[in-house]
């Protein structure tokens, strides 16, 4: 028995062996192979929705909805308009001028308007400009200014009170300008230029002049007075009114006609040449002077 069922085992044996199909045409390995690479792209297929889920849902969980005050920050910083320039943003007085030991020199810089003015200034020289008009506030917080010049400008007005706060002022120059009168003037001045203007006899006050006890220099020259101005003060020593429209004079023009031992001592010049005006025909006009006018007497 034990022989029989070796032989029997060894015929069974032997077919199998030889109806085994080689491993690469067995339909159900190729079968498995597919099934596992289906699988493997079901499963990319769906690791990539699961990962494109995952994003989404991330990105939604990060949009954060703005409140209404980021949203009406935001739209106040859209809509902002930039703010006005202000004075000191504009270029400083004295980048755009010279300044030098409380002297400032804006020469023929083409400003049309007084530049504001160091606090410690004393002397400002702003000839040949565009200038038209002064006013009170351009001195209002400069109380030591000693000197101004303005010659050759276009100002045609000073406002009332402009150098009503220079206590200091020695010296103001306005020649060459286009003034039709004169303001107030401040009661310290030794020196006043005004030749080369447009100025008339009416455009002076009859006591502009009349408490300047320091005025020693007059120019009044090349205007359109018709007199001489009244009340002139005692101290001046040149007085300037050549080639105006003057026609007439009196005896209380310079001197002092109830008086005739009155001497005008300290006047040392005046030109009167240019009028239409024969000053022979005035000669107690001039009895209290130690010089005789330059004009024409004839």
């Amino acid at each position: 028995m034990t022989m029989l069922q070796s032989v029997l085992l060894l015929l069974l044996s032997v077919p199998l062996i030889k109806l085994a199909p080689p491993a690469q045409q067995d339909p159900r390995i190729t079968y498995h192979y597919e099934t596992d690479h289906s699988e493997e792209t079901l499963f990319s297929q769906d690791s990539e929705d699961k990962y494109l889920d995952r994003k989404n849902i991330k990105e939604k969980e990060t949009v954060i909805l703005p409140d209404e005050k980021s949203v009406q920050l935001q739209k106040d910083e859209s809509v902002t308009p930039p703010s006005p320039k202000k004075e000191s943003d504009e270029m400083p007085t004295c980048l755009l001028c010279v300044c030098l030991s409380g002297s400032v020199y804006c020469e023929e810089v083409d400003i049309d308007a007084v530049p504001p003015l160091p606090k410690e200034s004393a002397y400002l020289y702003a000839r040949f400009n565009k200038i038209k008009k002064l006013t009170a506030k351009d001195f209002a917080d400069i109380p030591n200014l000693r000197r101004l010049d303005f010659t050759g400008n276009m100002i045609e007005d000073i406002e009332d009170g402009t150098f009503s706060k220079l206590s200091l002022l020695e010296e103001l120059t306005l020649a060459e300008n286009q003034l039709l009168k004169l303001p107030v003037l401040p009661p310290k001045l030794t020196l006043f230029n005004a030749k080369y203007n447009k100025i008339k006899s009416r455009g002076i006050k009859a006591n502009t002049f009349k408490k300047l006890n320091n005025l020693s220099f007059l120019y009044l020259d090349h205007n359109a007075l018709e007199s001489v101005p009244l009340n002139l003060p005692e101290s001046l020593r040149v007085i300037h009114l050549q080639f105006n429209n003057i026609t007439s004079i009196t005896d209380d023009t310079f001197c002092k006609a109830n008086d005739t031992r009155y001497i005008r001592d300290r006047i040392e010049e005046i030109r009167l040449e240019g009028n239409p005006i024969i000053l022979g025909k005035h000669p107690n006009s001039f009895i209290c002077l130690k010089r005789l006018p330059v004009g024409s007497y004839f």
